[in-house]
């Protein structure tokens, strides 16, 4: 038989008794307050430790812990948290910047495996390092603790960002050249001559290699209410090859000549320049701005321009700067648009989608621009 609990009784007024009535049933106030009023309200009911332990999912010892401070002190005393001083930091800015130096350093380079510090690894090597640098107060450090220092600063040495190195010594005279066709091109669409074509025509020329036909193994579900509302499609699929997009975008009218080839060597690149040759007037030059792929300078290729001489002129962007090339927001659209989630039954299938994309896009062509001069006004 349980024996009877020698604590004393909570005597409480009316007033008090009305408070932690209203309070234990706030959804507004914190929440320890709102757990404490329900203790202190419920042994004043009557009930047993044991019973409010249960009812309020609490230990014994957090529920006598209340229920003793209010005997002792009162109710207020017992909902409120007494105030303490803030305890020091016993880590250092020293100490904090050391942690911060082993974040930007690589574990490889300290005999570790890993390319970039996790949390925990870098807690774990804090540990066994700390009091050896200096830093006793780190020599129980968690990975909280860890995280916490590095929070503090605006260093992210677990993120990486890729960037691009410019390996092309003379980066800003082709930047520079390709910018001056654009504002050639730019000024001669601002003032065209009425029913004669330029001397020059210029087109912007690349490839989108890697373009892949995949076909589904199971029908698309079409949206429906209750089930799914968005298109259903089977998670496994089937690869069938890929293809290269060769397009020449025209920059006076927004014209795409384009071809679509299993491959992008030197053949398919000059049937694309016979495609140009074809098109436009014998008497105009046409002034390609294109890269350094093997497949524009190769020896076949060379060959065929020399069979036309005067018939076309080479504007090489410079290396590793394709995002001069104004065709690359031609295939962004593409991506964007057409080619996004494609599904084709056969590789002939995608073929003649993507030239059906290029019909569309010619029938409402689109005037692409370079809008930003500024390296221009450089001396």
């Amino acid at each position: 038989m349980a024996g009877k609990s020698k604590r004393l009784k909570l005597q409480l007024t009316p007033a008090e008794v009305q408070h932690l009535e209203r309070l234990r049933g706030s959804r507004t106030a914190p929440v320890r307050e709102v757990q404490r009023a329900e203790i202190l309200w419920r042994y004043h009911s009557g009930e047993t430790i044991a019973e409010i332990m249960r009812t309020v999912k609490m230990t014994r010892k957090s529920v006598g812990k209340w229920i003793e401070r209010a005997l002792a002190m009162g109710v207020e005393a017992a909902l409120k948290d007494a105030y303490h001083r803030p305890r020091q930091t016993l880590i250092s800015a020293d100490a904090k910047a050391w942690v911060v130096h082993l974040a930007c350093s690589k574990p490889k380079q300290l005999g570790y495996a890993a390319e970039l510090w996790s949390r925990s690894a870098l807690a774990l090597h804090v540990r066994r390092h700390a009091v050896e640098a200096g830093y006793p107060a780190l020599a129980q450090a968690a990975k909280a603790t860890v995280h916490r220092i590095l929070a503090e600063q605006p260093l992210h040495p677990e993120k990486v960002k890729y960037y691009l190195q410019r390996r092309d010594p003379d980066f800003e005279s082709k930047m520079r050249q390709v910018l001056l066709v654009y504002r050639e091109v730019a000024l001669q669409n601002e003032n065209p001559r009425d029913g004669l074509s330029p001397g020059v025509i210029t087109v912007s020329v690349d490839e989108k290699p890697g373009v892949q036909a995949i076909a589904n193994v199971a029908p698309d579900l079409p949206p429906k209410p209750g089930r799914h509302p968005s298109v259903a499609r089977d998670y496994e699929y089937k690869r069938l090859g890929t293809c290269s997009i060769m397009a020449a975008l025209d920059l006076h009218s927004g014209r795409v000549t384009a071809r679509v080839e299993r491959r992008h060597r030197s053949r398919e690149f000059i049937l694309l320049l016979q495609d140009l040759d074809q098109f436009y007037p014998d008497e105009c030059t046409i002034r390609l701005i294109l890269d350094n792929h093997s497949s524009h300078i190769s020896k076949e290729t060379k060959a065929y321009l020399a069979t036309r001489p005067n018939r076309f002129k080479y504007v090489h962007t410079p290396t590793h700067g394709s995002w001069l090339n104004i065709v690359e927001t031609l295939f962004g659209k593409m991506a964007r648009t057409f080619l996004k989630r494609i599904r084709v039954e056969s590789w002939a299938e995608l073929r003649e989608r993507i030239l059906k994309a290029i019909a569309e896009i010619n029938a409402a062509p689109v005037v692409h621009r370079w809008r930003k001069f500024e390296s221009l006004e450089v001396a």
